[in-house]
């Protein structure tokens, strides 16, 4: 282009994109004019102008408003200024499209009607201290008329949703239908009466005592090992493997010792019963979930976008079984 040329608005338009009668108009709201008019009234636009209408094309498909050009355009703000401006509308905006989404989706899900749709409009529209006011309500619920362990009750209490600055439409899917259900009194009583019996009947005395809850915190830290082998695929008949396995195996065994009982003897049979339970504990974790506290705890992990890390059995089991060989 001639830097000293000046162009027809034909050209104008043809070299910006821009329609003629855009160019007309930029010009007659003050925002680009040309650099000179004809007798005949005919505008003729230089170099420069040209380049500024490219740069107002730009900025307009970005949303951004004539007065705004205007500021940019006469250096009274930045683009810097200007897109950190829209940057954040858009942020907003797209907040607004995953609320919707979600609550469209939940609304195809569920044959809503109109009441539940305003409902869960309301859900995703509340804030951290709503929500975490509601799961609080939730689990007062759930353990009032029962004394559940304390310590239990806390593990429950500490899994909770927190939705993230800028939530996944998923995400907020999730959080519509766990507010939905933490909030239904028939799912309230249906969880404390879940909760109730499993640690009440059976097993569930033992389970539940203070020793048995100290054994299992110390379980938890036993099987980060368990995990991070796995994740890395160390082999399971390594010695990283059989030291897992040994560690694993003087957790297991010791969990019934008492300063009378050694507990459990650690034997070749044992650790292959073990690695059988590891089995059979892999056939259970790849069950659905079944009732309304498994469904809880699986929705905050998506609302807390965690991926479904399930623990590693078939590898402990793998390591259990190769620890009863010789060292090589």
């Amino acid at each position: 282009m001639n830097m000293n040329e000046l162009y027809a608005i034909g050209d104008v338009a043809r070299r910006t994109g821009l329609s003629v009668s855009a160019v007309r108009y930029y010009a007659d709201a003050g925002v680009v004019t040309p650099a000179v008019s004809t007798p005949a009234g005919h505008r003729r636009y230089d170099v420069s102008a040209i380049a500024r209408l490219e740069l107002v094309r730009t900025l307009r498909e970005l949303d951004a408003g004539l007065d705004e050009i205007r500021r940019v355009l006469a250096g009274e703000a930045t683009l810097r200024e200007l897109a950190t401006t829209h940057l954040a509308l858009l942020a907003r905006q797209e907040a607004r499209l995953r609320s919707r989404r979600a609550v469209l989706s939940a609304i195809l899900r569920q044959d809503s009607t109109a009441e539940q749709v305003t409902l869960m409009h309301k859900l995703v529209g509340m804030s951290d201290e709503e929500r975490d006011r509601l799961v609080d309500e939730f689990w007062t619920e759930v353990s009032t008329g029962w004394e559940p362990p304390q310590r239990m009750v806390e593990w429950w209490r500490a899994a909770r949703p927190e939705l993230p600055e800028h939530p996944t439409a998923a995400q907020l899917e999730a959080w519509i239908e766990l507010a939905e259900l933490v909030r239904d009194t028939e799912v309230r009583r249906a969880v404390r009466r879940e909760l109730y019996e499993a640690c009440t009947t059976g097993a569930g005395p033992l389970m539940a005592s203070p020793p048995m809850l100290d054994a299992l915190e110390a379980g938890a830290a036993i099987g980060q090992p368990v995990m991070d082998a796995a994740h890395e695929q160390v082999p399971p008949e390594s010695p990283r493997g059989r030291e897992i396995a040994d560690q694993w195996i003087g957790w297991l065994t010791g969990i019934f010792a008492t300063p009378d009982n050694p507990g459990l003897p650690d034997t070749p049979e044992f650790r292959i019963q073990a690695a059988d339970r590891m089995l059979a504990g892999a056939e259970w974790d790849r069950m659905p979930a079944e009732g309304p506290f498994d469904r809880y705890m699986e929705l905050v992990t998506i609302v807390n976008n965690g991926p479904p890390e399930r623990f590693p059995y078939e590898w402990l089991a793998a390591a259990l079984r190769a620890s009863v060989l010789p060292a090589p």
